[in-house]
């Protein structure tokens, strides 16, 4: 059954914005970058100069209609045509100026659209493996987008359409005072706050519109990456209906709020226009009176359709900008809600880096549960010495992988202490503790870049030599000398262009390149036919010598010759010993081995009677698991 949509989110509080508002702050006068700051200050320059020469045009204009009037005020052609110059050049000025300022500008928008997008990718790589665990892939990115775009906005329109305006409604009441009389400042100023009044009351209504826009936009866009990602198994189950289905549900949701979202918006446009068509008529006709009465002239009449003429201009634009900075402060919410997300492991304050001597590994009465009613690991103890290999294996749920997990330290545990080289890993950086691990996880996921970028990320400065000779101990450099563009060969989707045993090399050969004193191998095997897990087999152990080797398995015979062999079950250790010892009990490690060799037997019987290789090769696993 599919999910039920997301609720609609809550409408932001008013500190919520003032919040988004505060945000704005250290990147429009960055700390520390006297050069940014510099450039706001010459932005905000050629803003005023902009304005003051928006102010003149309609006196230029005025005056060329005086000039021109017959009678005994005419000033012939030549003054007339004088003042049309200016005019001409007044507008080229104000245009110039404002392109200057935008110019100017750009670097610190930009730059802090930059800031922002980087410190939430960089938190979000922070957060816990139970955040990510959790998250939706497409939504998440959605988010992120839409919110530095909101960051966009809002540093753009708060300082070059809110102020702008609100200096030139200043001017030209002040000028209508000082020109004519105060009834024309009072029409004019009552017209622009009832337009404002108008445009803040609609458009907060429009605003949770707006909201299940965006969240039936980032239902659906989670819902298309969700099915693309799973492409195969779409296919698998000939579920292209039932997922067009979902992905139609989402967008109905979408297209019904667009809607609203649309006749909203036609509502607000009239309403904004039949404001200003009755505040310009007022005016006009106060103006007509005067000229009627021989206290104003013409050009008088002119000069006051221009100004509110060319305030309908920004005004009609401060509509938009306002509903485009509430968008930009609903677009940020979910954004900010992401970043105030707490990283659930996060370092001392002055934690050092972990020093590796030796590499030995300690667990120490570790407690550990994912949610408080379900413990995973319980009191488990043992060590890795340095340079010795141990080796845990158990049925499938038993906390094996958990162990990984610790050893990264991608969660912290209840109680007890895991050390490496007496050092607990929550007194030291995490950086440091995973730069001294290197890991072959159970399930590999490749980025969609080329076979030497999966390999090299291992370690990125590496050459490519180095790649290549990693690649060969991992025994999968064959395989890429047949690819037409060799290492240069995209692996596609999480690399879905491989097989899993090829992925599995990858895997291997990118941990080879790294080099670490530690070594995590989490089911390092299982993807491999028999053929070619017996050449790995050896590569691992070659690379795994002088190494501290934690080694998590299902199929035993690639444990058989461990140090010390740790049999985990319902996250307890039940037997532990050597091989030898442990098949001698004849408890549950015996059991698991001979169940895993009659498995063995049964497919030496299949590739006797069909003569395949290995007939079971691509299930990649036993019967035991």
């Amino acid at each position: 059954m599919s999910p039920p949509p997301p609720a609609q989110a809550a409408a932001p509080k008013p500190a919520d914005r003032f919040r988004a508002v505060r945000a704005l702050g250290p990147y429009l006068w960055p700390a520390g970058h006297p050069s940014l700051k510099r450039r706001v200050v010459l932005a905000v320059a050629f803003l005023i100069l902009a304005k003051v020469v928006t102010i003149t045009i309609p006196f230029m204009y005025a005056w060329t209609v005086d000039a021109l009037q017959p009678g005994p005020a005419y000033q012939g052609l030549a003054v007339a045509l004088g003042l049309i110059l200016a005019y001409g050049v007044g507008r080229i000025m104000m245009q110039a100026f404002a392109q200057l300022r935008d110019a100017v500008f750009a670097k610190v928008a930009y730059r802090a659209v930059r800031e922002v997008a980087i410190k939430t990718f960089r938190h979000i790589h922070a957060l816990s493996l139970r955040f990510h665990l959790e998250k939706r892939t497409g939504g998440l990115n959605r988010v992120i987008e839409r919110g530095t775009k909101g960051i966009d906005t809002l540093l753009s329109f708060s300082l070059f359409s809110i102020f702008p305006t609100i200096l030139e409604l200043t001017l030209v009441s002040a000028i209508l005072v000082i020109n004519f009389n105060i009834w024309f400042a009072v029409v004019t100023v009552v017209t622009i706050v009832l337009y404002g009044w108008f445009t803040i009351v609609v458009t907060e209504r429009r605003i949770s519109i707006r909201r299940e826009m965006n969240d039936s936009d980032t239902d659906a866009n989670t819902k298309a990456v969700d099915s693309l990602l799973n492409y195969e198994t779409v296919k698998y189950f000939n579920a292209e209906e039932h997922e067009a289905r979902r992905f139609g549900v989402a967008m109905d949701v979408f297209a019904r709020a667009s809607e609203r979202s649309q006749t909203s918006l036609s509502f607000l446009n009239t309403g904004q226009a039949l404001i200003m068509a009755v505040g310009l008529t007022i005016v006009m006709a106060m103006a007509a009176v005067g000229i009627d009465k021989g206290t104003m002239t013409l050009g008088d009449l002119v000069l006051v359709n221009g100004f509110l003429v060319q305030l309908y201009v920004p005004l009609n634009l401060l509509g938009t900008v306002y509903r485009e900075i509430n968008q930009a402060v609903v677009d940020m919410e979910k954004m900010f809600d992401v970043l105030d997300v707490p990283a659930e492991v996060a370092d001392k304050p002055g934690a050092p880096p972990l020093a590796v001597s030796g590499g030995e590994i300690v667990f120490d009465n570790v407690v550990f549960a994912y949610e408080p009613e379900r413990t995973i690991l319980k009191g488990i103890s043992f060590t890795v010495p340095a340079g010795k290999t141990v080796a845990v294996v158990g049925p499938s749920g038993a906390g094996k992988s958990t162990l990984s997990r610790i050893l990264y330290r991608f969660y912290d545990i209840q109680s007890g202490r895991v050390t490496i080289d007496g050092q607990d890993l929550r007194d030291v950086t995490q950086t440091s503790v995973r730069a001294a691990i290197g890991i072959v996880p159970q399930d590999t996921v490749l980025f969609n870049d080329t076979v030497a970028y999966n390999i090299r990320y291992g370690r990125v400065d590496a050459s490519d030599a180095e790649v290549e000779a990693a690649a060969g101990h991992a025994q999968i450099a064959p395989f890429i000398a047949k690819l037409p563009l060799g290492y240069r060969a995209m692996v596609g989707e999480r690399g879905l262009k491989l097989s899993g045993g090829e992925k599995q090399r990858v895997a291997i050969a990118r941990t080879i390149l790294k080099n670490p004193p530690i070594l995590l191998l989490d089911e390092a095997t299982s993807a491999l036919d028999t053929h070619t897990e017996r050449e790995i087999q050896q590569a691992l152990v070659d690379i795994s010598k002088n190494r501290t080797s934690l080694v998590i398995a299902h199929r035993l015979s690639t444990v058989v010759d461990a140090d010390e062999i740790l049999v985990l079950v319902d996250g307890q250790i039940v037997e532990r010993g050597r091989h030898e010892a442990l098949l001698a009990l004849n408890g549950v490690y015996a059991g698991m081995w001979n169940r895993q060799r009659e498995a063995a037997e049964a497919r030496d019987k299949l590739v006797d009677a069909f003569g395949a290789a290995d007939p079971l090769a691509d299930l990649g696993g036993t019967a035991a698991e």
